[in-house]
């Protein structure tokens, strides 16, 4: 099952899950109502007002920390794309007889990366074989770069730019693999989702005293929840959901383009 069907679905059981609960918290003040016809218990306000408090703090941090990685993932295909542009373009600094091996070496690479991350959302264990699969390319690609910057030929300099520009290169796969797995502590998203089933339950209990359901309030309120949290998380896996980073792997494709 994948993970859009899943985050689709746990909304929706939350939507109802809310309802549901509201409508509990509604008979529960109006059984308090019917022993006690003076209202409903006092001084609940303060404590409605901690919970609330509580759930807007912990959308906030969620959110704004969703929108973040989500920002800093699509920023590091565009220093990928530069790292890899600038390694290429340092071939220049090698005899002309090793260039053609590293540059076809390259444009495997560059095929590698862009398909790596796509291939999450159809095929994770896919995606596992093609970082593996790049790792070795990266040891080839290394060794290859090495052995043609001590050629005889070779200018002194072609070593001391390129090799930083490859180890630049190498190190940001590292980043973004570490970026795709940054993710808050489950605990964090069972609070809020928590907290937002007993912000229902509270909701249905101070609408007790009125005459009738009031279904825009309660409906609003839960609707607005679980898309709050569908979005939330809907950020935090950008491969999987309907929010997505595909967009910036354009910048591989048009790399990949300008190598000929």
């Amino acid at each position: 099952m994948s993970l859009l069907v899943l985050l689709s679905l746990l909304a929706v059981g939350l939507f109802l899950s809310m309802l549901l609960l509201s409508e509990l918290g509604r008979r529960i003040g109006i059984a308090r109502l019917a022993r006690d016809p003076d209202g409903l218990a006092k001084g609940i306000g303060t404590a409605e007002g901690a919970v609330f408090a509580l759930l807007g703090l912990l959308i906030a941090f969620t959110f704004s920390g969703a929108g973040s990685r989500f920002e800093a993932r699509r920023s590091l295909v565009t220093e990928e794309a530069n790292a890899i542009s600038t390694a290429y373009l340092r071939l220049d600094l090698l005899p002309a007889t090793a260039q053609p091996e590293l540059r076809n070496l390259f444009r495997r690479y560059v095929d590698l990366r862009t398909t790596t991350y796509q291939q999450v959302s159809k095929d994770l264990v896919a995606a596992l074989a093609k970082l593996t699969e790049t790792e070795a390319l990266q040891g080839e690609i290394w060794t290859t770069a090495l052995a043609a910057a001590r050629q005889p030929e070779a200018p002194a300099s072609a070593p001391m730019l390129l090799l930083p520009a490859l180890n630049a290169m190498i190190d940001i796969t590292t980043t973004r693999k570490a970026a795709s797995q940054n993710h808050p502590p489950p605990v964090v998203f069972v609070l809020l989702i928590g907290l937002s089933l007993v912000g229902a339950l509270l909701v249905g209990y101070d609408v007790a005293g009125n005459q009738g359901r009031t279904l825009l309030h309660t409906v609003a309120f839960a609707g607005i929840m679980s898309l709050s949290v569908y979005v939330i998380l809907d950020l935090e896996y950008p491969r999987l959901g309907l929010i997505r980073v595909d967009a910036a792997d354009q910048l591989l494709i048009d790399l990949r383009k300008s190598m000929h």
